[in-house]
Parts: structure tokens; C-alpha cells; sequence
């Protein structure tokens, strides 16, 4: 299972990489297996505020459909475009070419409350 140790993780399975008050999140190498074959990903709220556990979009796959939970408050600056047309980059590469947004955090400090990757590791054992 990949795991990078540079990123923070939720208990609903999302990650977050953080630059400066920049941030990707995207979903779990875990999350992804656990799904299957991703088909679409919704999430029409670039330009919104969101607050930590909000829900900023749903993922389907072939047999099921999830909602997305924000990790921190922030606004969405972006929405990976690259899904639209190729919803499978999640299943491929998660935490690379299958980031869902982009966001602008609010308060850096509601990392702390997030997950390292031996917090995440041990939750997914």
C-alpha cells in the first residue's frame, strides 16, 4: 500500500499536501483500492469556502458512490480537469496525477488535528 510520509491523512481516507497555505487533497491509495474502478468525480465548488469534514464532491465507481470530505477550511481555487475525461488517474496514481482540488487553506493550524502516515497506517491495518 503506498503511504507517502509527507502528506496528512483523514479518518474518511482523504490526504492533503501542503505548500505554503496552497494544498492538494485527493484520496488514499486505501480509499481508491477499496472502491474500485473509478468512472467520474464530481466537484463543481471552485471558487467556494469550505470547512473542515464539509463535503466538497462525490467520487463514483463502477459499484458505488462517495462523498468527498474536505480535510481543512479553505476555498477551492481548482478542480484537476485532467478527470473529467480520465476519472481512472485516481486508481492509477492517487497522490500525483489524481489529486481531485487545489485549495487555499484558511488556518494552518487545523493540521495538527490530521493524521501522520503511521497514524493513517495503523488505521487501515
Amino acid at each position: 500500500m503506498n503511504l507517502p510520509e509527507d502528506l496528512k491523512y483523514t479518518e474518511e481516507h482523504e490526504w492533503i499536501k501542503v505548500d505554503g497555505d496552497i494544498a492538494l487533497v485527493g484520496i488514499t491509495d486505501f480509499a481508491q483500492s477499496e472502491l474500485g474502478d473509478i468512472v467520474y468525480i464530481d466537484s463543481d465548488c471552485v471558487g467556494e469556502k469550505v470547512d473542515p469534514n464539509e463535503v466538497f464532491g462525490t467520487i463514483e465507481a463502477v459499484k458505488t458512490v462517495s462523498d468527498l470530505f474536505m480535510p481543512v477550511s479553505g476555498e477551492i481555487l481548482e478542480f484537476n480537469s485532467n478527470l473529467e475525461d480520465n476519472p481512472e488517474l485516481v486508481n492509477k496514481d492517487p497522490y500525483n496525477e489524481g489529486w481531485i482540488v487545489k485549495i487555499k487553506i484558511n488556518d494552518l493550524t487545523e493540521l495538527d488535528s490530521l493524521m501522520n502516515h503511521e497514524q493513517y497506517s495503523a488505521l487501515i491495518k
